[in-house]
């Protein structure tokens, strides 16, 4: 129950914000995050496609692929869940679908993902994303550093 909590947690975090975002005047954007020195500016973008709009034009694609994805995740986390062990990969997949579940939420449901911050260093200035986002590349960053490690431990 703890792995499922944090997916819905995580998911229910990245929904609130992005609601929060859509209530707001799209002429208050861009902003600066309060107390953040100007290092993160918030946005109110809305994002039909992929990263970068991509595939925006064939708005199926962009709904039933991350379906495909976040239910082969979530079947490998139901898999794990079985098993005693594994803390680890339990609690990256399950981060990584609390980001999936809220941007296939906003694709489904508002045919758009919310984007709304940056952070203002270098290339990413051009980047806007979300919660979502960063979970989803937490959660596989996490899995990639677990698989190295313990490929290196069989050695």
């Amino acid at each position: 129950m703890l792995y499922i909590g944090i997916i819905g947690i995580l998911a229910a975090l990245d929904l609130f914000i992005k609601q929060s975002i859509e209530q707001q005047n799209d002429d208050d954007f861009p902003k600066e995050l309060k107390e953040s020195g100007g290092k993160i500016l918030l946005y109110k973008n809305h994002n039909p496609g992929f990263s970068f709009g991509y595939l925006k034009e064939h708005p199926e694609l962009v709904s039933m692929i991350p379906l495909a994805v976040a239910s082969f995740i979530g079947g490998m986390l139901a898999c794990l869940l079985r098993s005693k062990g594994k803390t680890a990969e339990k609690l990256s997949l399950s981060i990584a679908l609390g980001g999936a579940v809220s941007n296939l939420y906003d694709r489904l449901v508002r045919h758009y993902v919310v984007d709304y911050f940056s952070i203002q260093y270098g290339k990413l200035k051009k980047v806007v994303f979300n919660l979502g986002d960063f979970f989803i590349f937490l959660g596989a960053g996490l899995i990639i550093i677990i698989e190295t490690v313990r490929a290196f431990k069989v050695r």
